[in-house]
């Protein structure tokens, strides 16, 4: 089943995403942070949050974005300030040198190095254990008929290298490929843009 995100989920969500992407940069920065990250989608009138329940009434999946990804993000480092400000001051004193990408990553306002318009597409991620059971599929769906209801136009970032079973997904659920760019890490990046003509054969 996929319903909205709730409060009591969200330390849930942030548990899934450390065992879904343990060498990512945000299961880095530990616990405390990737709950005020969730907790940020909860109650702003942009955000989308969604979850999968498995069949026994457990998180399975959870997918985040944003219709205005600039204004939500500014908003979400105004509310949640004292609260990144504590995660992140943690995070820091286990890994100083982390510091620089921190920086950018609380400056970050959807921006990309690409022609995109719409919603931000933000963060999905499946249970490990349940890999196969179609609960990524349900969410990316869910998410976009959230923005068929708004601008009819969604983008996504993920890792180009060593994420070819992610990059897959996406190609395979109608994602189009729009550009790739580097970041200031040397991450290297593709860019996947969504509309609804485009996906209008999707059974909704």
């Amino acid at each position: 089943m996929i319903r909205r995100l709730e409060a009591g989920d969200v330390p849930a969500c942030a548990s899934l995403h450390q065992r879904a992407f343990p060498s990512f940069f945000l299961s880095q920065l530990g616990p405390r942070f990737l709950r005020e990250f969730y907790r940020g989608f909860l109650g702003d009138p942009e955000a989308v949050a969604l979850v999968a329940e498995d069949g026994s009434g457990g998180i399975a999946g959870v997918v985040v974005g944003t219709h205005a990804p600039a204004g939500f993000f500014s908003r979400l480092l105004k509310r949640r300030f004292v609260g990144f400000a504590l995660a992140s001051l943690l995070a820091v004193v286990r890994r100083p040198s982390s510091l620089p990408r921190l920086l950018r990553a609380v400056s970050y306002r959807g921006q990309v190095p690409i022609e995109v318009r719409g919603a931000l597409l933000s963060s999905i991620c499946v249970d490990p254990d349940g890999q196969g059971s179609g609960f990524g599929t349900q969410l990316i769906r869910a998410f976009e008929r959230e923005v068929d209801r708004q601008s009819g136009h969604a983008y996504l970032v993920t890792d180009r290298s060593d994420n070819e079973a992610a990059n897959a997904f996406y190609q395979r659920n109608g994602w189009t490929l729009a550009g790739a760019y580097t970041t200031a890490e040397g991450r290297a990046m593709n860019c996947y843009t969504y509309t609804t003509s485009e996906d209008s054969t999707h059974d909704r």
